[in-house]
């Protein structure tokens, strides 16, 4: 089964980033959709059910305190000159303040999966397949002000990813409170 370790962004924010996603400038391609929005902490990709027993009581172990996490800025990831990606641009936004959570759930998972080489979290908002003016676009996207959100995260999540034609489906299988 194909897994990740998430945070999920609560309804309000939600609702205060679709407005981000509506002033993006016009692109080929997918944003992604409320109910997908999330920042994922870890991938684990494709994991057996044994595995995941294992994960499951590791992530159990965390003890690690909520905390507030602020969007700060919108930016990309180009992909665009490489064949081996199929999405060429993403669109995301910058969340602060999660790199602690990230670590400790690495340190927890060692053994099992490698440390994350570099982390950068981040909430992908749009999947660009095709732009007529890239140039254009990113001078625009650069103009989108963000306002300030700010939430506390007060748990994680494993989740399990279904890919299908009209996008993955997500499953949270565990949440795990932050003290």
């Amino acid at each position: 089964m194909r897994t990740f370790v998430a945070i999920h962004i609560p309804e309000n924010i939600k609702k205060e980033i679709i407005k981000i996603q509506k002033r993006l400038p016009s692109f080929e391609g997918r944003l992604t959709s409320p109910e997908n929005m999330h920042l994922t902490l870890k991938f684990l990709g494709e994991v057996d059910e044994k595995i995941l027993i294992e994960i499951k009581r590791r992530l159990k172990e965390i003890d690690f305190r909520d905390f507030g996490t602020e969007i700060k800025s919108i930016g990309i990831f180009d992909n665009s000159k490489s064949r081996k990606y199929s999405r060429k641009i993403i669109v995301w936004l910058h969340l602060t303040n999660c790199n602690g959570l990230q670590r400790e759930i690495d340190r927890k998972l060692l053994g099992i999966f490698s440390r994350e080489k570099r982390f950068m979290s981040h909430l992908t908002i749009a999947r660009i397949r095709r732009l007529k003016n890239k140039k254009r676009f990113l001078g625009e996207l650069n103009k989108i002000k963000i306002p300030l959100l700010k939430f506390r995260v007060k748990n994680f999540c494993l989740e399990k990813s279904e890919l299908s034609s009209g996008g993955p489906v997500y499953t949270t299988l565990e949440k795990y409170n932050l003290g």
